[in-house]
């Protein structure tokens, strides 16, 4: 086994090829039509408020408990139609100037697709505002993108988000578009694009276009969650493969910038159901779920060896803040973003 108690594997088969397509010129058009607000802004204007240390039912059985956690409004607990999936911060991104949480969602429904959207949260005023992400065209029109957004990561200005067949999308915290600086209001809430002049986002304020995509180079593997490894001198892009009941999913790290598309590592976990990994100091996090009535396990490598830890009922993606481990939570009345130590 690897120092990290972890088996190597070929990292080959998991490399990247970048195609921007019409992507970016598409997103330029959109930006150049409606106005930008930078994060610090979103979050200062934020329409919802978290409930500090609401949703405790999320913790279960859990001992101790968390440091420190965060409940969505009741509105967001109560949604069958929304799940939190993905969680970075500010300090994996470095960029953004107050202390932040940036949470995937992706829409359950089949019918009347709405996307995914991402919960900018301040631990500060526990304000948060939600904002659609969308694919845009160089005609200006945009619409939803349908997928799980499982695991997030920022670095800089750069927001990787998880597609889970094809690889990474890319989006840019410069492009926070905000429809209010184009129009008086937000639009028929049950549209979505431009239509008689006019822009629509669902009813959000909102709007991010993907800048970019890294996709796989071969079908096969599978891109379930995401975070960034800031503990050592060169940080690392880290992402692996949720699987069900087979413990041969996978985990890898990628050079910031993703150049020449490779990872430089890659290792199976020897555990099924983990649905979100990091790197830190030398060790592997990985949290594991256990279905929507019992608590999650956070699993720990060290040296080789495995520690199995509390964790809440449903945990997903990992990133890490002030020195500590965080990750976010899915199922309703559930959905707490919190964290531990190390």
């Amino acid at each position: 086994m690897a120092a990290t108690g972890m088996v190597p594997t070929d990292r080959a088969r998991l490399a990247l090829r970048r195609q921007t397509g019409e992507l970016a010129e598409g997103a330029a058009k959109l930006a150049g039509e409606i106005g930008s607000t930078a994060v610090e802004a979103v979050l200062a204007q934020g329409n919802r408020i978290a409930e500090h240390k609401g949703a405790s039912g999320a913790v279960g059985s859990m001992r101790p408990r968390p440091v420190d956690w965060y409940a969505f409004d009741d509105k967001d607990e109560d949604t069958v139609d929304w799940y939190p999936q993905g969680l970075t911060c500010s300090d994996e991104s470095g960029s953004i100037g107050v202390p932040a949480f940036l949470a995937t969602w992706y829409f359950k429904p089949e019918e009347g697709e709405r996307g995914i959207r991402v919960s900018f949260l301040s631990p500060r005023t526990l304000k948060y505002q939600h904002a659609l992400l969308v694919e845009a065209k160089p005609d200006g029109s945009y619409g939803p993108i349908d997928i799980h957004a499982g695991g997030i990561a920022c670095d800089g200005d750069l927001v990787y988000i998880a597609d889970t067949k094809n690889g990474l999308r890319v989006f840019d915290l410069n492009r926070v578009l905000d429809l209010r600086t184009a129009q008086n209001d937000l639009g028929d809430p049950k549209r979505i694009g431009r239509h008689g002049g006019k822009f629509h986002a669902f009813g959000y304020r909102y709007v991010m276009p993907q800048t970019d995509f890294w996709r796989v180079v071969k079908e096969g593997p599978h891109f379930s969650f995401l975070s960034i490894d800031r503990s050592g001198g060169t940080p690392r892009l880290v992402s692996g493969e949720y699987r069900e009941d087979d413990p041969g999913g996978w985990v890898a790290r990628w050079p910031l910038g993703l150049s020449g598309g490779e990872p430089e590592d890659a290792f199976v976990m020897g555990q099924p159901k983990i649905q979100g990994a990091v790197s830190w100091g030398g060790k592997w996090y990985l949290s594991q779920a256990a279905g929507a009535a019992a608590n999650g396990k956070l699993l720990v490598y060290s040296d080789g060896k495995l520690e199995t830890r509390g964790f809440p009922v449903g945990p997903e993606d990992l990133t890490v803040q002030g020195g500590k481990l965080w990750s976010v939570t899915e199922f309703r009345h559930k959905r707490i973003i919190f964290g531990v130590p190390l």
